[in-house]
């Protein structure tokens, strides 16, 4: 058992931010090494749940020791532990490349991170529905100061139309919320998940319409069509930590719905068993379209991140549709390639149109860049990972997909997608690479040189994409045992309630 370890990831960046408000007059050092301390022990807490969650059991803290479904419960399981490493291992070289001054941009840098993170890892591990929902106001409230960190109009312009979106979300989300409580008297997960197959006729309709609504809000936070068009200009416009982070933001939406479609309304659901999977293929591939449409169109490196991050949702989306074993473990080895990768080149968008001078990062004639050896190889590895060309970790996450939809009736659909987006997304970012490194004018160049702290951030989260590669028969080893957990959402109840009486278990299709 895990003790009170499974509470940590929320505890301690809510501590570490605290404790920068009170030191806040000791100076920059202080608020510095309080924030990058907190966020090693993070990722050292991180990796020890992740080891605990290898045995496949499944563990439940009980806050107050209030037993589910009466109370507050943490569930740590594979998926879980995955996402609060992933978040902790992003957020760790966002918060390093910060530190070397972008964080000096405007007040409470690091506090509103560390609150950021207090609401991602809480979002990953609760078990009940309402306290989603206040994990998500709590990392959207700090999002909101994240992205105005360092001011100008064009991220109070984008910032305001990220704050009307999500405040219409939170909306959308407490009536559908509040909808099912009112119906069922429960939001425990594996309460809900109980209650929910054993629905009746009268409860049926209003519990779908809350299953949709949930859905659309859903869809918002992982920038799904139609829904992803606050993204791009929210994304570019936020400095480069702060884009670099919000990387695990849209993630946080496709795993809202890979827990609660798979969970609640999943294949034992009864009459609403499945609610979601008839829509999440063709809203992926749709997704995945125009997001590649958005990468081809982009005059501006920053935003031409920002769209391959809608280009990664939609790929997962499409993934996580499929609905079976092998495509659920390809998902989740695209997910932790993509999160890495495009939060890295967030951060090398900046390194090089710091090198440009007033040309930034649009893609135009400029000075050539101070250091052209350097960040060309970083921006063609980067590339080649995004794209998928071998032997890089995007090369194996879409094959693996490509081969999950073998013999499926949509693999015709699925594939051209996929290959067709993968060969438009090499013409895209080899276009790029030219514009910025090879369509130079004679402009002298700005002297600005990568720092070592900045330029070891960038280099962890890109080499994050071999060493995928690596050691893809262990990751891969796990994703798949996740996918299988997460295919058994009886196992998921039996965790956080009990042994279910036969009854109930023959009444969800347990014994079908």
């Amino acid at each position: 058992m895990m003790g009170h370890w499974l509470i940590v990831p929320i505890l301690l960046p809510m501590v570490a931010a605290i404790l920068m408000l009170l030191t806040t007059r000791m100076g920059r050092t202080v608020e510095r090494s309080i924030s990058l301390l907190a966020m090693l022990g993070l990722v050292a807490v991180s990796a020890v749940l992740l080891n605990a969650s290898l045995s496949g059991d499944y563990q439940v803290y009980a806050l107050g020791n209030w037993v589910a479904p009466f109370g507050i419960v943490l569930v740590l399981d594979r998926l879980s532990a995955l996402m609060v490493l992933l978040t902790s291992v992003l957020a760790l070289f966002s918060l390093l490349y910060a530190c070397n001054g972008q964080d000096r941009e405007g007040r409470h840098f690091h506090v509103l991170f560390h609150m950021q993170l207090m609401g991602l890892n809480g979002a990953f591990l609760t078990g009940d529905l309402f306290n989603l929902f206040v994990f998500f106001e709590i990392l959207l409230i700090a999002s909101y100061g994240l992205l105005l960190h360092g001011g100008g109009p064009l991220r109070s312009r984008a910032g305001l139309h990220y704050v009307i979106l999500n405040l219409a979300g939170s909306a959308l989300f407490l009536i559908g919320v509040g909808t099912i409580y009112g119906m069922l008297g429960t939001l425990n997960m594996a309460d809900l998940a109980v209650k929910v197959a054993q629905a009746g006729p009268e409860q049926l309709r209003l519990i779908h319409i809350s299953a949709l609504l949930l859905m659309v809000v859903f869809g918002l936070k992982a920038a799904l069509l139609p829904l992803y068009f606050w993204l791009p200009g929210a994304y570019s416009a936020a400095s480069a930590p702060v884009a670099a982070l919000f990387a695990i933001m849209t993630k946080m939406g496709v795993y809202s719905i890979i827990r609660i479609f798979m969970l609640v309304f999943g294949i034992e659901a009864g009459v609403l068993s499945n609610l979601a999977q008839p829509w999440l293929l063709p809203l992926g591939l749709v997704t995945l379209t125009l997001g590649i449409f958005g990468v081809l169109a982009s005059r501006c490196l920053r935003k031409q991140v920002a769209y391959l991050v809608v280009v990664s949702v939609g790929t997962l989306i499409a993934g996580v549709g499929l609905l079976t074993v092998e495509s659920m473990a390809a998902s989740l080895y695209y997910l932790m390639h993509s999160t890495l990768i495009t939060g890295g080149l967030f951060l090398l968008a900046d390194l090089i149109a710091r090198q440009r001078g007033n040309v930034g990062s649009e893609l135009r004639v400029g000075p050539t860049v101070t250091q052209p050896l350097l960040l060309s190889t970083m921006f063609f590895i980067a590339a080649m990972a995004v794209v998928g060309l071998p032997p890089l970790s995007g090369f194996i996450g879409k094959l693996l997909l490509l081969q999950a939809a073998v013999q499926q009736p949509s693999m015709v659909w699925f594939w051209s997608v996929i290959l067709i987006a993968s060969f438009f997304a090499l013409i895209a970012l080899s276009r790029t690479g030219s514009a910025l490194f090879l369509k130079t004018d004679d402009t002298a160049t700005t002297g600005v040189r990568t720092g070592r702290v900045s330029l070891l951030a960038v280099t962890a989260l890109l080499l994050s994409s071999p060493l995928l590669a690596v050691y893809g028969d262990v990751v891969s080893d796990f994703t798949t045992a996740t996918a299988e957990q997460l295919m058994q959402p009886m196992q998921y109840i039996e965790g956080v309630l009990g042994p279910q009486p036969s009854s109930m278990v023959n009444s969800m299709g347990g014994e079908q």
